[in-house]
């Protein structure tokens, strides 16, 4: 009887650490957010009052280190800013791979 307990016990703390390790690799969920450093101009123009020149000059703008750039680099108003801020998001883009270095040259 006690074999079998271990190995059902086995079985659930595998499972569980598979589970937990699953959920630690994914990133947070956007539920929905438009992010301001990837969004196509028709994701941009999906918010209200974002039309074709607002969403041209926010993706001229990019990349932003937060959403509230938009306001402090005057590309919206704040009125407009508080209406959308809750669908909007600034999320970092990935860090660019460091530069190879070429070999070092043998002397003779």
């Amino acid at each position: 009887m006690r074999p079998i307990l271990a190995l059902i016990a086995w079985v659930l703390l595998a499972c569980a650490a598979s589970a937990l390790a699953q959920t630690r690799a994914a990133p947070p969920p956007t539920s929905g957010l438009i992010d301001l450093n990837n969004a196509s101009r028709d994701d941009l123009m999906t918010l209200d009052g974002i039309g074709e020149v607002r969403a041209d000059a926010i993706i001229r703008a990019r990349p932003f280190k937060a959403k509230t750039e938009l306001v402090e680099r005057r590309l919206i108003p704040e009125a407009l800013y508080e209406k959308i801020a809750d669908k909007v998001m600034a999320r970092p883009p990935p860090a660019a791979p460091a530069p190879a270095r070429p070999a070092p040259q043998k002397r003779t």
